[in-house]
């Protein structure tokens, strides 16, 4: 099964970074209220990234990489690896 890392852009500009099995579902609950803490305060805007790996090990430990970026890094990310319609 494959596992995905996101990336979500909030309504005050900010990206949010996470892993799911499903990104649409994941988004939804993000929009909700219903997803993390950091997005409860920060509501989703969209969905800028997505990127895919083979297991949740490697999502993992992509996201954690991807958390220690800069900002200027994680949207050069995104335009490298936009979400698929």
């Amino acid at each position: 099964m494959a596992w995905f890392v996101y990336l979500l852009q909030c309504r005050d500009g900010s990206l949010y970074t996470g892993i799911t099995v499903d990104v649409q579902r994941r988004f939804a609950q993000h929009a909700a209220g219903k997803g993390a803490r950091y997005t409860r305060a920060h509501p989703p805007q969209r969905i800028v990234a997505v990127i895919e790996h083979p297991n949740r090990s490697s999502a993992t430990r992509a996201e954690a990489v991807i958390k220690r970026l800069s900002s200027e890094q994680k949207r050069a990310l995104c335009t490298a690896h936009p979400p698929v319609p």
